[in-house]
Formats: structure tokens, C-alpha cells, sequence
């Protein structure tokens, strides 16, 4: 375990609450809030057995003023979340007696800790994984029960396992390689080659199952950006309130009526999206419609669905069909809204196209809607019980280079020397170990807990 100073910090949300917690970790832990910590019973803490209690008062060091009534919990290490001696002062919440009591324990001795610096503590101490400490901050950020779980399973280790598991494989064939290397006989090498290409399609396998597990991880995480497009008064911001179950945006007759982006969200099964109803798509004289319509086209180009709406008793436009030609490369719904009315647009025109009919009036095509959501997405094939779903950039980014690694073996065994498959390996093996922090940068972890709140 790694030295270091004592750090503190606020680790509950900052306002008026019944209760707020002072979190102090490191070795002079006790020693710091011995100085300012007056228990009930007289007894000296310093000498407190771990996982208990004490009720006392916070005075400050230096005039000996009263801070406020506590009561102080201890966790000693390495059986504590940061695997060092830590201790929590739970005091009455309120900005400033929650500040004051913060200030006092820095007078004592300790140092504020910057952001995620806990959780960082807790990885260099060997208390968790890189994946974990990942999952921290997921966890806090969930918005639905699936992404919870999910974050929850990376906590306790799923991921983890699952790529020390494919790197124990990966250390197998090594060996193997290795006595073939050194043992360079020809029945040897015949053997190695068979059981290369066996293994190798075995790692393949299983590591383009984690690669293709990175879009489901994504989207449970972060939810799906939903841009609804179109041109003024088909029922763009009709379809959005319905979505919502909600008169988010503003509803009339007039053309041009939405004029900026208007947002919301849903949870659809277990998966957020954020939906963003855009400014009709027109040409104008208007300003700031105009503005409107630039930011509707941006939009279209950063989202993950588009669901683009007509009118059932409009013709399909120039516009329209110059709009509709840009979606073939994203993820896209048709929506024919208004389908009460005669038809006059040419379905021919739209056969390569995801198409649901409906009218926003009765609600009438939202369940398909929704149901062609989760066919688009596989979000039927999310199951709670897959715990390893890769969630961020930073792991996305690191399966994607092992997969590619791995494929260049399975695609080249019996053209390259045996000798030459160590290095991927190698490196395949390195790779995967970053996903977990096995091996990492002191700039890998600066950036990645600064994301976190100072108390975590």
C-alpha cells in the first residue's frame, strides 16, 4: 500500500439536510480528529475499535470554540473503501455548519482532497480496479434500474473478472508458444499451429463478444440522443409531448411556432432518451427561425435516432427527399403522422426506410414507434443478467484495439512465424490489462477521477 497524507473532504451533497459527512482518510486519521473531537464518554479515541460509533462535540483546535454535535464513525485500514484508516464525522446538515466543522478538521491537520481523490486512493491502494473505480461515478449517474444494475455488477467485479479470465487465456498460449519457440522440433510446431488457430478463435470470440457488448454499454449509460425532424406543422412537438406524456413544447397551427431546441427525456425499458424536438425544416426569411433550422441540421448529424416526420396529406417535397437522403447513414424512423387524413405521399419513394404511421391526436402509432426504437437498437436483447457491458470511451477504445489485434492473428496463423504471435499476444495481453488498470499513466488518472466530486 502506497503513502500517503490525509486527506478530507465533504461527502455528502452541499445544502440544507438533516445530516452531512465529513469523510478523512489516511494514516493521522485518528490522530487529526483526537485533537478536535470531544467524546460524550471521555473516553480517547485513539484507542476506538474499527466499525463503531461515537457521540461527542467538534471544537475548534485553536480557540477551543463549539462547533456543532456529532457523531464520529471508524474504519480501520486496509478494511475500509480507501484501504486506509478512515473516519466520518456525521454532522447536522446546513452549509455552514457543514463548512465550519470542514474547516476545523483542515486546521487539525488534514488536506482537501481534490476530485475522485478517494476512489483514486482506493485503486493505488489495490482496494479496487480500474473498472471499478469507473463504475463509482456510474453508479451515481444511472438513471434507470437497467443502468444501475449494471454499474452495480462492475462494482462488485463482473467486468473485472471477465478480463482476467481472457488474460489467463492469453498467458496459456504464451507458454505454449514459448516451448514451441525453444523446442523448435517440426511435430512440435505442427502441434502449435493447431492449437494457435483453436485458441485464436477462441479469444476472437469472446473478446468481439465484449467489442459488440460497447453499443449496448453505451446506450444504457448514456441513453440515446433522439432528434425529431421535419418540416413546420407535421407534429414534431406533437410527437414529443406524447413521448413525454407531457406539454413540454408549445403546440399551434402556426408555422414556424418551435423556433430553438425543446428537450425531455423518457426511460423506454431500462434505456433513457433524450429526445430533442428541432425547428421545422424550412427555407425563411425569419432570423431567428433561421437560427433554428441551422441548429436542427446540426443536431441531425451529432444524434443516435432521427425520427423524421411527414405529414400524411403533404407531398413529398424536394426538401423533404434531400433530408431524408442524408439519413441513410444514421439511425432512422419515418414517421407518417396525420394518418386520418387522404394520402398523398409515394411510399415507393420511402421502401428503404424504417416506416410507422400513426396520428400524434390519439396517440395511435406510439407504441410501434417505440417498439421499432428497440428493434433498431436491440434493446430487447439487453439483459439485466449480462453484467459486462463496456460503458465508456476509455474501455470502448481499448476492446476495439485488442479485437483488432486478436483478428490479425486469427487471419494470418498460417502465414506468419510462430515467434511474431507473441508480440500481438503481448500486446492483446497489455491491452487488456489497461482496461482494468493492470498498467496505466499517472495522466490517465489525473483525467479520469477529475470527473469525480470531491467527496468521492
Amino acid at each position: 500500500m502506497k503513502e500517503f497524507d490525509t486527506i478530507c473532504a465533504i461527502a455528502t451533497a452541499l445544502g440544507e439536510g438533516s445530516i452531512a459527512i465529513i469523510r478523512i482518510s489516511g494514516d493521522k486519521a485518528l490522530d487529526i480528529v483526537s485533537k478536535i473531537f470531544k467524546p460524550k464518554s471521555n473516553d480517547d479515541i485513539k484507542n476506538m475499535k474499527s466499525y463503531t460509533m461515537k457521540y461527542g462535540h467538534i471544537y475548534d483546535v485553536e480557540t477551543n470554540e463549539l462547533i456543532d454535535e456529532v457523531i464520529i464513525s471508524f474504519m480501520k485500514g486496509p478494511r475500509s473503501f480507501t484501504a486506509e484508516d478512515v473516519i466520518e464525522i456525521n454532522c447536522h446538515g446546513g452549509v455552514v455548519s457543514t463548512n465550519k466543522v470542514l474547516e476545523t478538521v483542515i486546521k487539525a491537520g488534514a488536506r482537501l482532497a481534490e476530485p475522485g481523490e478517494f476512489t483514486k486512493r482506493a485503486f493505488l491502494n489495490g482496494r479496487i480496479d480500474l473498472s471499478q473505480a469507473e463504475a463509482v461515478i456510474d453508479v451515481i449517474k444511472a438513471k434507470t434500474d437497467k443502468a444501475q444494475e449494471v454499474a452495480q455488477s462492475h462494482l462488485s467485479g463482473a467486468l473485472a473478472n471477465k478480463i482476467k479470465e481472457l488474460r489467463f487465456k492469453i498467458t496459456e498460449v504464451l507458454a505454449h508458444l514459448t516451448v514451441s519457440i525453444d523446442f523448435g522440433e517440426e511435430d512440435v510446431e505442427e502441434i502449435t499451429y493447431a492449437m494457435l488457430e483453436d485458441n485464436a478463435e477462441l479469444l476472437r470470440r469472446e473478446i468481439k463478444s465484449l467489442y459488440d457488448s460497447a453499443e449496448c454499454g453505451k446506450v444504457l449509460r448514456d441513453g440515446l440522443k433522439t432528434v425529431i425532424v421535419g418540416k413546420p406543422n407535421v407534429g414534431k412537438s406533437s410527437i414529443l409531448n406524447a413521448l413525454l406524456e407531457e406539454e413540454k413544447a408549445i403546440v399551434t397551427n402556426i408555422p414556424g411556432t418551435t423556433r430553438d431546441i425543446v428537450e425531455g427525456k423518457i426511460n423506454l425499458d431500462g434505456i433513457i432518451l433524450n429526445i430533442i424536438d428541432t425547428a421545422g425544416i424550412r427555407k425563411t426569411n425569419d432570423i431567428v427561425e433561421q437560427i433554428g433550422v441551422e441548429k436542427s441540421l446540426k443536431m441531425i448529424g451529432e444524434a443516435d435516432l432521427i425520427i423524421y416526420v411527414l405529414n400524411n396529406n403533404e407531398e413529398l417535397t424536394s426538401e423533404d427527399l434531400e433530408t431524408i437522403n442524408e439519413l441513410q447513414s444514421k439511425q432512422s424512423i419515418i414517421f407518417i403522422n396525420k394518418n386520418d387524413l387522404d394520402n398523398k405521399i409515394d411510399l415507393k419513394r420511402l421502401s428503404n426506410y424504417n416506416i410507422i404511421t400513426g396520428n400524434t391526436l390519439n396517440y395511435e402509432g406510439l407504441t410501434n414507434l417505440k417498439n421499432e426504437i428497440k428493434r433498431l437498437f436491440n434493446l430487447n436483447e439487453i439483459e439485466q443478467e449480462d453484467y459486462t457491458y463496456l460503458s465508456n470511451a476509455r474501455q470502448i477504445a481499448l476492446i476495439t484495439k485488442a479485437k483488432d489485434m486478436i483478428e490479425n492473428i486469427y487471419n494470418n496463423y498460417e502465414n506468419v512465424p510462430i515467434d511474431m504471435f507473441t508480440i500481438d499476444l503481448k500486446n492483446t495481453y497489455e491491452t487488456l490489462g489497461e482496461i482494468i488498470g493492470a498498467t496505466y499513466k499517472d495522466d490517465l488518472l489525473d483525467e479520469l477521477f477529475s470527473k469525480f466530486c470531491l467527496g468521492k
